[in-house]
């Protein structure tokens, strides 16, 4: 996934902590992976609703982070968030995390979700509702 020609239609601020920061001076990478995962859900929340998740929850399968360079503390970093495929029971996520001032990419990661129906604890085809709200959100088709 290309993160630089990707269109991104939802950005959210990510507070870094100063605990956040490791030994050498920048934010620990391990980090990244809460502020993505923080993103996401206000993402789901913002596109879809949180109604549709008393049915069914998405569910990481893999995810996979490249790291561009360090982030420090006290930069201010936005977090971009877009669904780029949606296929039968799964899509992907891609994000990635900017400084704000800059615009420089700092990290991207590609985050690719199963659909669980929550009763079950089963995989299931993803709502049609949940495939025509990011759809509509992501201005395209998404297969």
């Amino acid at each position: 996934m290309d993160y630089t020609t990707q269109t991104f239609r939802h950005r959210m601020p990510a507070q870094l902590r100063f605990s956040d920061v490791d030994r050498f001076g920048h934010v620990n990478n391990s980090v990244y992976f809460s502020l993505f995962d923080m993103c996401k859900t206000r993402y789901f929340h913002d596109v879809v609703g949180t109604d549709i998740f008393d049915r069914m929850a998405p569910v990481v399968v893999h995810i996979e982070a490249n790291f561009i360079s360090p982030v420090f503390f006290p930069d201010e970093i936005v977090i971009d968030t877009s669904i780029v495929k949606m296929g039968n029971k799964s899509f992907t996520l891609l994000q990635r995390a900017l400084n704000e001032r800059t615009d420089e990419v700092k990290c991207y990661c590609e985050t690719v979700m199963v659909m669980m129906d929550t009763a079950t604890n089963q995989s299931v085809e993803i709502d049609e509702e949940f495939r025509t709200k990011v759809s509509n959100h992501e201005g395209l088709t998404l297969s």
